[in-house]
């Protein structure tokens, strides 16, 4: 499994101690800078958590702009010219930020939006409800032509269809919310592991090293760990730094995807789901479950098909319908209950693939 070191410090100095071009990959989720003013109340009269931490208070656009410049710079320094850096913020700060990232040379290669599928309402009325926020996806500069990209990868992962730089992923809800002593959220910026899983599985190869200079509860490295890759964090507060530890410590398992390569010669076994349905893996008239925050339940028909509402079409199809995308990798996205237990249909192909054409 990956390995990794959590630095306790402010990242405008502890960077200045990694060597030049050392780094594979930059994931940051720097403060954004939000100039809060006041509380925020729901209507019913109950306190919005909002971002008011002190970590993210700035003097001015020009203190904040500097120390962008400051963490930005160095960041471009360790990483490698293979290398590449996502940086990701809201409205508030991205623009400035990516300003100062092309200024120091950095070359944009994608700006991904991350659609929030349960984003926080506007509860004044007074604004668009805030849905996305924006990852810059840079190159270490306009001649750095090497950089990792795993596009077969990511097109694998991605149900055999391109990704493409709209992804849909829930904000960090439910088990996965970290939550302090008082039941409340240990760190008001989370991100979800999906969103990390896509950075690091798309921009990294195996052991590659991840460096995070804005750690918080550990997310980056939660992620890099669970892919087999390495991961430098760093934090200045002590106790983000407590909850990572512990929640890095705690995963003995990898993902799935941790094996998978860019350059793999042996094309992996394709199963239509039909054969599944006629193995009895899954069995005409069992009902599959939508992914979690869905609660989508489909019919499965003789035929391989799945009959949703007035909607009949294959697994890819219908869960592209629920989730109202372009597309869908129905395999990652339904559910079956055998004997108690509920797995994805995906975990059901892989035993049907054991079965038939043995280990993978």
């Amino acid at each position: 499994m990956g390995c990794g070191t959590i630095i306790h410090g402010d990242c405008t100095e502890e960077l200045k101690r990694i060597p030049d071009s050392s780094v594979d990959l930059v994931f940051a989720d720097p403060p954004y800078n939000m100039q809060l003013k006041g509380s925020l109340y729901r209507p019913d009269n109950t306190k919005v958590d909002g971002v008011d931490d002190g970590w993210d208070k700035f003097g001015s656009f020009r203190e904040y702009d500097d120390f962008c410049t400051a963490w930005l710079g160095e960041c471009r320094r360790v990483l490698k010219d293979t290398g590449s850096i996502w940086v990701i913020g809201s409205y508030h700060n991205i623009f400035r930020v990516g300003n100062i990232m092309m200024n120091l040379g950095f070359w944009i290669l994608n700006d991904v939006t991350w659609y929030k599928t349960n984003p926080m309402p506007n509860f004044m009325g007074t604004r668009f409800t805030n849905a996305a926020e924006t990852l810059l996806w840079c190159s270490k500069g306009e001649t750095s032509k090497k950089y990792t990209f795993n596009h077969k990868l990511m097109k694998r992962y991605n149900g055999g269809k391109q990704m493409t730089s709209v992804w849909r992923i829930a904000l960090c809800t439910g088990g996965e919310r970290i939550k302090d002593r008082d039941g409340k959220k240990a760190h008001s910026t989370q991100k979800p592991e999906e969103l990390l899983k896509r950075v690091i599985l798309s921009s990294t190869k195996k052991n590659d090293t991840v460096l995070d200079p804005f750690f918080g509860t550990g997310t980056t490295g939660a992620a890099a760990k669970k892919l087999g890759r390495n991961f430098i964090g760093m934090e200045r507060e002590a106790g983000y730094i407590e909850i990572a530890q512990k929640r890095i410590n705690g995963i003995t398992e990898l993902w799935e995807e941790a094996g998978w390569e860019e350059d793999e010669n042996e094309k992996p076994t394709r199963v239509p789901f039909v054969n599944l349905v006629k193995d009895n893996f899954i069995k005409a008239g069992d009902i599959l479950y939508a992914k979690k925050n869905y609660g989508a339940a489909a019919l499965v028909l003789e035929n391989g098909s799945l009959k949703y509402k007035n909607s009949t079409g294959s697994i890819h199809r219908i869960g592209a319908i629920v989730q109202r995308t372009p597309s869908c990798n129905g395999w990652k996205f339904w559910y079956a209950v055998k004997n108690d237990s509920t797995l994805s249909i995906d975990e059901l192909r892989n035993e049907y693939i054991r079965k038939h054409h043995g280990a993978q």
